[in-house]
């Protein structure tokens, strides 16, 4: 099953799910609680215990500095771009923008998108930045995600310690906290540090687990935002982020998400000790067991520089969402993402945006252009012998069967790409933003061996199969 297949049972099984959740509810709403309730801590333990909060005083405040600058830097350069997603076969423009920042050659793919990292300052790579400050602001974020990493090898190492029932004595606490302050200034993980204290799996599965390659940084202002969507579940108010999981990860691994709101904290204090529930102005993650109607949910306030966790499956056995306050938020959510194929139409879809901060994507795209040329030259070269009387009939049809699901599949996917970037949403984007159909080219032109429409081409396999039958 191919992952267009795939994301599309995946997306009809949600829509039933949650077509069936809300019958149920009615006009009814589920409970949900905040810190200000009672029973919210209890709740928290029980049924949310991998989800680690950690308030900003517990963040060196260089580092709060440091990354809060890079925010501001990145907005002023105008890096932040609104994507253009495909739900349920329609394209959309996102109400969040977002830039993705890692590790050179890294990517991210959500709702049918491929982003691109901007790579940060990485030894042994030549990274050319459009100006010092976006260097200073991608330098600010490998400084945040070596400073999450650590913290979330210690959360991990505490769940599993708590989980084996270890804990026993102040030797037991004494080894986690020297394990943890022995990670590099780099926030590694080193083989030698690690192993006098975790067996050879469990160092590398928290390695892998926690090794961050990339954050993608979101920017919203709802007042900019001519409509918001009303949390449906609870009652939780104006989403940003509406339910889900995060995708393409690898599994089991830690999510990390740092926030930044724009607001003076005065105001907020004083709003959430009036008001019962969420309070409106404050932006909040919600969390919630998926597909449970029986489990509270949560509403967690972020203020400026709080961060959590999400440890281990709590990305997959929950769902969490973003409830937006009434000023803007910046927030930078670490992962460790799964890397795929499928990059070089994804690239120009984005249009010139990438430009604006580095050109570095530009010699990799150009490569991996000229492997694709000569994809199809052998294409053309294969197609020209199964055409060749001579050929074993039996031998031939394999072979046109086997060539008929390739070059289907490709000719389905060009139409798609078209079409998507010629959809109204596309049209609606700023011109450096829109998307460039590339590789496309016509009939007329003489330098490459097959034409872009391939419908004749596998007509005709399809009439020879037929013929030899």
């Amino acid at each position: 099953m191919d992952d267009g297949v795939k994301m599309l049972a995946v997306m009809v099984e949600v829509c039933c799910q949650k077509k069936k959740l809300l019958e149920e509810l009615g006009e009814n709403r589920l409970p949900y609680v905040t810190p200000a309730d009672a029973d919210f801590h209890q709740l928290w333990k029980t049924k949310y215990s991998k989800l680690i909060f950690r308030k900003s005083d517990t963040v060196p405040e260089e580092l709060h500095q440091m990354v809060q600058e890079g925010f501001l830097t990145l907005r002023k350069h105008d890096c932040f771009f609104q994507d253009l997603v495909r739900i349920k076969g329609k394209d959309f423009v996102t109400p969040v923008s977002r830039i993705l920042i890692g590790n050179p050659g890294c990517t991210y793919k959500y709702l049918n998108t491929r982003l691109f990292t901007v790579p940060w300052p990485t030894e042994g790579y030549d990274i050319n930045y459009c100006s010092p400050q976006i260097h200073d602001a991608c330098k600010a974020l490998i400084r945040l995600n070596d400073y999450l990493h650590i913290e979330a090898v210690k959360a991990l190492q505490r769940q599993n310690l708590f989980e084996t029932k270890e804990i026993k004595d102040t030797t037991v606490i004494d080894r986690e906290q020297n394990f943890a302050t022995s990670l590099t200034a780099k926030g590694s993980v080193s083989k030698d540090q690690s192993s006098c204290c975790v067996p050879e799996d469990d160092y590398i599965s928290l390695k892998n687990r926690t090794s961050y390659n990339l954050t993608l940084l979101n920017y919203m202002d709802p007042l900019q935002m001519l409509y918001l969507k009303q949390e449906p579940y609870f009652g939780m108010g104006s989403m940003a982020v509406s339910w889900h999981h995060d995708e393409n990860l690898v599994e089991r691994s830690t999510v990390a998400v740092y926030s930044y709101s724009c607001e003076g904290s005065a105001m907020e204090e004083s709003n959430e000790q009036k008001l019962k529930g969420r309070d409106p102005a404050v932006w909040h993650v919600g969390l919630k067991v998926a597909w449970d109607i029986e489990t509270p949910g949560l509403a967690i306030p972020l203020h400026q520089g709080d961060f959590y966790l999400m440890l281990d499956d709590l990305n997959m056995t929950h769902q969490h969402c973003v409830l937006a306050g009434f000023s803007p938020r910046f927030s930078s959510t670490h992962r460790v993402a799964d890397v795929e194929f499928e990059w070089l139409r994804q690239f120009w879809f984005q249009g010139k945006r990438y430009l604006k901060c580095t050109d570095w994507w530009l010699k990799p795209m150009a490569k991996l252009e000229e492997f694709w040329r000569q994809m199809e030259i052998m294409t053309s070269l294969v197609l020209s012998e199964v055409g060749k009387e001579q050929q074993i009939e039996e031998q031939r049809n394999e072979t046109i069967s086997c060539f008929l699901l390739v070059l289907t599949e490709r000719q389905r996917l060009r139409k798609e790409w078209t079409a998507r970037c010629q959809s109204e949403a596309a049209e609606s984007l700023p011109e450096d933003q829109k998307p460039e159909c590339h590789p496309f080219w016509t009939d007329d032109e003489c330098n490459m061996p097959l034409p872009y429409d391939l419908e004749e081409i596998i007509a005709n396999l399809q009439n020879l199969v037929q013929w030899g039958e």
